[in-house]
């Protein structure tokens, strides 16, 4: 099969809006697919004992300071600071005292349920030092919310989003001096929460930890965007109706390297998983995908897989919708949540109306997309003239890191004081 490169380019005026039906040929296709049961359905009960409380925060400064990299020397997740948090939990007394400790390691013993039966889960946010010198977190509740409905799911305690909040803004800002000042540069913050039941029994785990560490990062491209390509992977499947796909385990992603290492054998630097006889878009690698199609009215419509249960809640997949709803020209732009065929995007592409398309996420924020490879054929996705990105991946990133580094005030950029 041949695929042509698309030649219209888009303009970089834009503002405002509306939703877009999807076409009758992937609705009736979706139909035949089983419904999904809501994150309420698969929930547990409320945790027993104290709440979480940010009221009593216990902290122990370290005594041995670690020596700072230079920001250009900065791998991703490889340095970490000082201190960490701390927070035990058991079923008879609920959340006991958040502690802020020196980075240390856990002990625990060889029979916790974490080790066997994989009563793990985990966020990724960021903090963000403005020009002031102030601190800023980018949407935390966000981050909260997924990663309670995340420990819900697996029987693992709940927590007040807005204790827990202000518990990580106490180690943002004793780790301050961690975050370099340069545009581009932050703090990934990892939550992570952990079943500590030493049993081999399986069950809903009796004791927990909930802890926060913390790595200075540079930019995702500190040379400019680099373009990708994909594998549309179909051998593999990452996550299934009525499964746990949607939810931030680490469970999830071990399965997914094996077939990333076959993808990168290849010449691909990810894998865009398919689902499905039909092939539906899901994610490409860890991220949320979009694509930009032209359609025959002139209007561009920006294209994003809906919440159904397969893919993950993204905070920067549901900013970059919240954002082309209120900036995109209305008359111009049509934004749909729905589902996407692989078939579908060759078949714009033959016919020179793939526009753009590009993966989503905490740590790139976006990462632009130029070739798909489709059972063995590649499918050319354009990028400007000169530049290894479109103009939409481009603009969102502009939009959101003026919003991370408070250069445009917003709500979603929290102020820590």
């Amino acid at each position: 099969m041949a695929f042509c490169n698309s030649r219209h380019l888009l303009s970089s005026a834009v503002r405002g809006l509306s939703a877009s039906p999807s076409s009758d040929l992937v609705r009736r296709s979706w139909q035949r697919l089983p419904k999904f049961y809501s994150a309420s359905t698969l929930s547990s009960s409320e945790p027993t004992g104290a709440p979480l409380s940010a009221a009593n925060i216990s902290i122990e400064k370290t005594v041995a300071p670690k020596k700072k990299l230079s920001p250009s020397k900065l791998v991703f997740g490889h340095t970490f600071t000082d201190h960490m948090v701390q927070i035990p939990w058991n079923a008879t007394d609920g959340w006991l005292t958040p502690k802020i400790l020196p980075y240390q390691n856990l002990s625990l013993d060889p029979a916790c349920c974490v080790f066997h039966y994989a009563f793990e889960c985990f966020e990724g946010m960021k903090a963000y030092k403005d020009s002031n010198g102030n601190i800023r977190l980018f949407r935390p509740d966000k981050n909260m919310a997924r990663m309670n409905k995340t420990a819900a799911r697996i029987c693992l305690p709940t927590f007040d989003h807005d204790a827990f909040i202000k518990i990580i803004a106490e180690l943002a800002k004793l780790d301050s001096d961690w975050i370099p000042s340069e545009r581009g540069y932050s703090l990934y913050i990892r939550p992570t929460l952990i079943g500590t039941q030493a049993s081999l029994g399986v069950g809903p785990p009796q004791s927990a930890l909930l802890y926060v560490i913390m790595s200075p990062v540079g930019p995702y491209y500190p040379t400019g965007f680099k373009a990708v390509k994909l594998e549309a992977t179909d051998y593999a499947i990452r996550a299934w109706p009525k499964g746990v796909g949607d939810r931030k385990l680490g469970a999830n992603y071990a399965p997914a390297i094996l077939p990333q290492q076959m993808a990168a054998s290849r010449g691909f630097q990810q894998n865009l998983w398919l689902f499905g006889d039909e092939g539906y878009i899901t994610e490409v690698g860890t991220m949320n995908m979009f694509l930009v199609f032209k359609q025959p009215d002139g209007k561009f419509e920006l294209v994003t897989a809906p919440l159904d249960g397969t893919i993950l809640e993204g905070v920067t997949r549901d900013s970059i919708l919240a954002l082309a709803r209120e900036r995109f020209d209305k008359d111009k732009w049509v934004i749909s949540e729905r589902k996407a065929t692989i078939k579908e995007v060759a078949d714009h592409a033959s016919a020179g109306t793939l526009v753009e398309a590009f993966g989503a996420g905490t740590a790139a924020v976006v990462s632009p997309i130029k070739e798909i490879s489709w059972r063995g054929q590649p499918i050319p996705i354009p990028l400007q003239p000169g530049k290894e990105t479109g103009p939409v991946a481009e603009q969102m990133a502009k939009w959101i890191a003026e919003i991370q580094y408070g250069e445009v005030e917003h709500p979603w950029s929290v102020l820590l004081e």
